[in-house]
């Protein structure tokens, strides 16, 4: 019987994680069949609190992304959504964003979804992600449902009554309209032909995305790599943070000369893009091209970020684009709160994106979407080139740090490490007050100091008992100077390893 303490251990901020299967030594298996039939039971009841529709009334998709415990565990949530009394839709493999949109799609219309994935994690590990009308579950919501699941007992359904719908078809035609809307072609036009797109799936959910939306539009998808699904992740992590991702993707594009490339996170909420000449277009250089495609058709408007991204990209969106930058939180969630919110209040914030790859589209839903962004990044390449202009060109003008590091600083006090950490905040911000190092204001996380050669955000992790530091410098040999001062601003903190500072 697994315990409350334990159920809870598996929340990581708005969505659930664990270890799923034996194969790497010291992680025990966290996430049984049976863990995951009692929280989709949870989910069940919840959903119909949520709703005030009867539980042979609700109908429930679930699916997967590519890992090894797919199926496993996609038959204990479907046994549990059917032993609970309600209709059950296997969706099969699909991305995260395609489990929102089979709420919404006519064919479909569930009043809630389950996906099954844990993202760019190792191969041992899965978890759930849980959607209704209003979007993915906020972080309170999560920790009710893990609650509920403690008094929850196993639910065993006949999985045969399931509906098996191909959610991903559905999915990628939805994608391939919006392509043609945004490229004003007809119903059986190929508005792709010429064009020589690659795309790096990592393995994951994603391969659909070459074969399914670009091919039927007339995309040369020659030179795409890993394609098929394989839960073993054997040729590096489907992550486009990851170095070896990104060097395969830039690799492929100049191999194969293409005119694009895409890469997607294992369930497809994240991407990043490859230009032709091998330049990556991630983190700020990604915002800024998403906020100068997006920049004429909402002029003024307000882009939400996390709290690490740099000057540079505050200096192109608000006088290069006429937009405005408010950087807010890390995590995904917070980012996309922060723009519904300000749209709610009358500010007009058509994106929320994070340097990690995550962004939502306000025309979309609010839907944490690396498919949907490809999308918006391939309408706008397809301009590019009809006109002969480079891609590129329409961030030409963004500038970047000339250094930039972040290290990570564990604490290894006892006890409450947030607690913690907010004195050494508090520190921080007073000690470099008295040097005259001036901090930004407003600040939503953390404590960023302005220095003349750049600028420094100290913060808590958002999961784990550390403090992230991010320090950027604006000319070559300044990051040393920045971090020489910082040194001093977090002296007397024994139980904070900032030896790698030292280091610099």
């Amino acid at each position: 019987m697994i315990s409350e303490k334990e159920l809870l251990a598996l929340q990581n901020g708005s969505d659930v994680r664990g270890v799923a299967m034996e194969g790497v030594a010291g992680e025990p298996v966290t996430l049984s069949a049976e863990t995951v039939n009692r929280i989709a039971s949870a989910f069940v009841a919840f959903l119909a609190k949520k709703t005030g529709r009867r539980l042979e009334d609700l109908t429930i998709a679930v699916g997967t992304d590519s890992r090894l415990t797919a199926v496993a565990l996609q038959n204990a949530a479907l046994s549990a959504v059917l032993g609970c009394g309600a209709k059950a839709l296997d969706c099969g493999m699909a991305s995260t964003p395609a489990m929102f949109m089979a709420i919404l799609f006519d064919e479909t219309k569930a009043d809630g979804s389950i996906m099954l994935t844990a993202s760019h994690l190792p191969f041992n590990r899965n978890g759930m992600k849980f959607f209704t009308r209003d979007g993915g579950l906020e972080k309170a919501e999560i920790k009710t449902l893990l609650q509920l699941a403690v008094s929850c007992k196993p639910h065993v359904g006949q999985q045969d009554k399931a509906v098996s719908y191909d959610l991903i078809s559905r999915y990628a035609n939805h994608l391939q309209e919006k392509i043609r809307q945004g490229l004003q072609a007809s119903e059986d036009a190929k508005p792709l032909s010429g064009m020589h797109i690659v795309v790096d799936a990592g393995n994951g959910a994603g391969g659909f995305f070459a074969s399914r939306v670009l091919l039927p539009l007339g995309a040369d998808i020659t030179g795409s790599l890993y394609l098929e699904p394989d839960g073993r992740f054997p040729n590096h992590v489907p992550n486009p943070e990851n170095e070896a991702a990104m060097a395969a993707i830039q690799g492929a594009v100049l191999q194969n000369r293409a005119n694009l490339g895409l890469i997607f996170d294992t369930d497809v909420d994240r991407m990043s893009a490859v230009l032709p000449d091998g330049k990556e277009i991630s983190r700020n250089a990604l915002i800024a091209m998403m906020a100068a495609i997006l920049a004429p058709e909402y002029p003024g408007g307000t882009i939400v970020t996390d709290s690490v991204t740099s000057d540079e990209l505050t200096v192109f969106l608000e006088q290069e684009l006429g937009l405005k930058h408010h950087r807010y939180m890390r995590g995904y969630k917070n980012v996309i709160d922060e723009c519904i919110r300000l749209n709610q209040t009358g500010i007009l914030s058509p994106l929320a994106i994070e340097t990690s790859g995550h962004g939502a589209l306000r025309e979309n839903y609010y839907l944490d979407d690396g498919a949907y962004l490809a999308v918006k990044l391939l309408i706008a390449a397809a301009r590019m080139h009809q006109s002969g202009k480079p891609l590129g060109t329409l961030i030409a003008k963004l500038g970047a740090p000339a250094e930039s590091r972040e290290f990570r600083l564990a604490i290894r006090a006892a006890g409450d490490a947030h607690a913690y950490g907010a004195a050494v905040l508090a520190a921080f911000a007073e000690r470099a007050a008295a040097a005259g190092i001036p901090a930004a204001q407003p600040s939503y996380e953390g404590v960023r100091l302005l220095f003349p050669q750049g600028w420094a955000l100290l913060r808590m992790s958002l999961h784990d008992p550390n403090m992230p530091l991010n320090v950027e410098g604006r000319t070559p040999g300044s990051l040393a100077v920045i971090v020489c001062q910082l040194k001093k601003f977090l002296t007397g903190f024994e139980d904070l390893d900032s030896s790698g500072l030292n280091r610099f």
